[in-house]
């Protein structure tokens, strides 16, 4: 259930980073509830997830996945670069996540 827990919380945390692009780019009062929300749901499901998963695993992972999710969102939707430096950075990053979880 923890490592349930630790991928929404990855999604929600790249639902933030979503949202704060589009705060910046409409200055709406919508995104930024929404951008609050999701942050605090992601943090939230850390913690949970902490209770059981070590904290450096745990962090590691919560945060590879918010900079994997923020930069796929980037390419999908709003325009950003999809040269094959980026993708095969965020392939490490995945690479690393996954041997972080098989050495835990």
């Amino acid at each position: 259930m923890a490592w349930f827990a630790l991928i929404i919380a990855g999604l929600f945390e790249t639902f933030g980073v979503a949202m704060m692009n589009q705060y910046s780019v409409s200055k709406n009062w919508k995104p930024l509830v929404l951008l609050i929300l999701g942050f605090c749901a992601s943090l939230f499901l850390l913690e949970y997830s902490m209770n059981t998963i070590p904290m450096g695993t745990a962090y590691a992972i919560w945060t590879g996945f918010g900079v994997v999710g923020g930069t796929v969102v980037g390419m999908l939707f709003y325009g950003e670069s999809r040269s094959w430096k980026r993708i095969l950075f965020i392939t490490i990053i995945l690479c690393s996540s996954v041997g972080l979880k098989m050495v835990s």
